[in-house]
């Protein structure tokens, strides 16, 4: 994403509209609570289906059988919700902020000074006239000395944390009641594949697919505005959506605005593959806005902090800037760890080269100093 000053003029206090129309009139934000950890409340929207017409014989006029709404899997967060208000300039609700409290596992510190390379700027001058999301009451987390956050380590801890329930429930979707109806499970029941599809996706078997590593959950403690998800062969199928600022026109509101309208139509994560100027404000931006995951490609940025030379990258820059975006809250990310320096003539005669523009970056590092790709050799 790519944010500009703001045209001459204007100022913090403007409004920033974002799309909050309903989806549908036929269908509306419902929530169901957890029962392990009653305090959760997990988004589900609710469909009105219309009735079964029931042709009768000629002489009767048609009845209709009426129909139980369907509830379905919701990414748009609260921006469809009537009930909830938005201000894009204080950010979402952070819903997981308790739970990753009182786990008792990590602390507040200062993190990393902010620097001008950051956004692509040589100083503190030129970035003037941004305008900075306000994080006055936001922590900066990290795992305390000798502690684990991850919900792998949760889960190998045989701890079913309220993430853990969440997508439980969201996984779900009330598939028991569907099950009552034996004629339509066996008529949609398919083919696994080998797939473990249970009837039922309890708290439990979250954490032990997580514990396996057959499944994980992208949640950086300090992106606790998300709603908690899950990716993993045994669950729903995901959607990832790429996002990436525009070299014609950029503001705030546009930026954000691609996040919110990628979650509406069922964007599960979303990635920043940004270049250019302003990239660490305007993902403040969006992290904080967001209800979904937010991944990055670490290596893009590294590349703006070196003028787009990438013989000038070195590991220090990279991790710089992996430690820069996780402060920030960035849930996953890809790392180019696989281009090593021997496969690399091994893609001089493919037609289309490497079509990977991180792997690109890597390559040209990798012969520029006839050296093995350091993300590898620091890869753990």
């Amino acid at each position: 994403m790519n944010m500009p000053n703001r045209p001459s003029g204007s100022s913090p206090e403007h409004t920033i509209e974002l799309s909050r129309d309903p989806i549908s009139p036929n269908s509306k934000k419902v929530y169901v609570g957890g029962k392990i950890h009653p305090d959760i409340r997990v988004p589900f929207r609710e469909i009105k289906l219309a009735p079964t017409i029931i042709q009768n014989t000629a002489e009767d006029k048609p009845t209709e059988e009426p129909n139980d709404p369907v509830l379905a899997y919701d990414t748009s967060g609260p921006y469809t919700d009537p009930d909830v208000e938005i201000d894009v300039r204080k950010g979402l609700t952070p819903i997981r902020q308790q739970w990753i409290l009182s786990r008792g596992d990590v602390e507040a510190y200062a993190g990393r000074t902010e620097r001008p390379e950051d956004n692509g700027y040589k100083s503190a001058e030129q970035m003037a006239d941004i305008e900075r999301f306000n994080r006055t009451g936001r922590a900066i987390y990290r795992a305390k000395a000798g502690k684990n956050v991850s919900q792998l380590h949760y889960a190998r801890q045989g701890i079913i944390t309220p993430e853990m329930e969440y997508i439980a429930i969201r996984e779900n979707q009330k598939r028991l009641t569907l099950m009552e109806n034996l004629e339509r499970e066996t008529r949609l029941k398919g083919n696994s594949f080998g797939a473990n599809l249970v009837n039922e996706i309890t708290p439990e078997f979250v954490r032990d697919e997580v514990a396996r590593g057959r499944a994980i959950i992208p949640a950086n403690i300090n992106h606790p505005e998300t709603e908690p998800m899950i990716i993993g062969r045994n669950f729903l199928v995901k959607i990832n959506a790429n996002i990436g600022n525009s070299a014609v026109t950029s503001s705030i509101e546009e930026e954000v605005e691609k996040m919110v309208w990628a979650t509406r139509w069922g964007a599960d994560t979303v990635m920043d593959l940004s270049t250019g100027k302003n990239i660490h404000e305007t993902r403040e931006w969006i992290i904080r806005n967001s209800a979904v995951p937010i991944g990055t490609v670490p290596i893009y940025q590294a590349l703006e902090k070196v003028d787009g030379k990438p013989e000038e990258l070195t590991w220090e820059i990279y991790r710089d800037t992996l430690i820069e975006q996780a402060e920030q809250g960035v849930d996953y990310f890809t790392i180019h760890a696989g281009v090593l320096l021997r496969y690399v003539p091994m893609t001089a005669k493919r037609m289309t080269g490497i079509v990977s523009r991180g792997g690109a970056i890597m390559a040209k590092w990798c012969l520029a100093h006839h050296k093995e790709n350091f993300l590898y050799t620091h890869f753990e």
